[in-house]
């Protein structure tokens, strides 16, 4: 079956004669009499679903219905009872039976826009009806049988979805089957200008009024305009004109730049590149590291402590041992005791006496149980623990926030240690 495609084009109210638009209608109408799967891919607002049309109305299936769904604007939640149908009683609300759009559609076509939204549950369904042409209802276990051609499309790189685990690799081969591309209007040329008469007649029309017309300097401007929202946004900008032009027809250059969005008329379209996007943190993923890291500081502090409570050497060699832990550290944190309360820095598990600095706060009283003779060795870690816990709150006047801080352990743990080893009177 010969079709013309200009009598295409007439029929379908195509305008254009660029070479990519011509090649998308030729493989749209080579690939029309059989029942192959098409992926149709192009830019929003590129007229996708007029090539969906040509397809079918120029097969032997255009006399049964064609049905156009957009996956993306269809919930999760529903979409595969409205490709599929349910019985009754299947879900809440789901008061009767209902036939889905693969049964109504049975000798037709389906036209699935925007298919990369489509959940990963329903693709598998999808796909069962492209191998088997076989679905089963929502709430039900019969298996039902259909014969429906599937003309998809997309706006985005779906082999990418792929890689990222976002679309069925088995899908997309089975979809894509006949790929057709249509070109952005950016890459029409004079396309434009024809396009911009066109819907300015159809405006004209329909509100009664003068029909507009573009200067040499205009249709420049026009051209090199990149047009991110296609043909719809053509469209919309040529009945914006010819809705608010009342006086002047003759859209000059300057009237045209008026009209168009600030900045943009000669400029280039935005390239956004996802992979360089992921990779620039927000404030909240920041957050998150630096808290991640804090943690991961305060666990090897408090494995630090632990070595020192155990070492049989000295806390200073512990200490040389972990120096990375204490690079960077100052004393300009926020919850600092009051002056007249100096903090203490605890000298665990000393070697010698002579290396055991006094406390400043004029406790002589307290003993130094850093210094330690050979029985003291078999002392248990529990004993050294509660008398450093005793040290520590004296040093700090009973104040066991300080005391907490100087032992490197949190305020709670501190309160369940003092009961643990009956300090609450000391």
């Amino acid at each position: 079956m010969d079709f013309d495609i200009l009598s295409i084009k007439q029929r379908f109210g195509i305008i254009g004669n660029s070479t990519l638009l011509n090649h998308a209608i030729q493989v749209a109408a080579q690939v029309a009499p059989t029942d192959m799967s098409v992926l149709i891919t192009g830019e929003s607002g590129s007229g996708k679903e007029s090539f969906s049309k040509i397809i079918h109305f120029l097969s032997p299936r255009k006399h049964s219905q064609f049905i156009a769904i957009n996956c993306g604007s269809i919930p999760e939640g529903t979409i595969d009872s409205e490709l599929f149908g349910h019985e009754k009683g299947s879900f809440t609300g789901a008061h009767e039976a209902r036939k889905g759009y693969f049964e109504v559609s049975n000798g037709g076509t389906i036209f699935l826009d925007e298919i990369g939204e489509m959940p990963l549950g329903t693709q598998a369904r999808l796909l069962r009806v492209l191998e088997n042409g076989e679905f089963i209802k929502v709430g039900s276990s019969k298996v039902q049988k259909t014969d429906v051609r599937v003309v998809a499309a997309t706006n985005v790189n779906l082999m990418k979805n792929v890689e990222e685990g976002k679309f069925r690799e088995d899908l997309y081969y089975r979809l894509s089957t006949v790929p057709i591309y249509v070109p952005p209007l950016r890459d029409r040329g004079e396309d434009i200008v024809l396009l911009f008469r066109k819907f300015a007649t159809d405006f004209a029309e329909k509100y009664r009024v003068k029909p507009i017309s573009l200067t040499d300097d205009a249709k420049e401007i026009l051209l090199k305009y990149r047009f991110p929202g296609n043909i719809r946004q053509l469209k919309n900008l040529t009945e914006q004109i010819s809705v608010l032009s009342t006086e002047n027809k003759s859209i000059d250059a300057e009237t045209l730049l008026r009209y168009l969005p600030k900045d943009q008329s000669q400029l280039p379209a935005l390239y956004r590149d996802p992979e360089r996007e992921k990779q620039n943190l927000s404030e909240r993923d920041l957050l998150y590291k630096v808290l991640f890291d804090m943690k991961k500081d305060m666990n090897d502090l408090k494995k630090f402590v632990l070595e020192a409570l155990q070492s049989e050497g000295s806390a200073s060699q512990v200490i040389e041992d972990h120096s990375e832990l204490f690079e960077g550290l100052d004393n300009s944190t926020t919850d600092q005791p009051p002056p007249s309360e100096k903090p203490v820095l605890l000298n665990i598990n000393s070697a010698t006496p002579e290396r055991n600095q006094p406390f400043d706060n004029g406790d002589a009283d307290i003993q130094d149980i850093s210094h330690e003779t050979e029985e003291d060795e078999s002392l248990s870690i529990e004993k050294k623990e509660k008398e450093l816990i005793i040290r520590a709150l004296r040093k700090n006047n009973n104040k066991r926030k300080y005391a907490a801080k100087d032992l490197g352990i949190s305020e709670r743990t501190l309160y369940r240690k003092i009961k643990q080893y009956e300090l609450e009177d000391l």
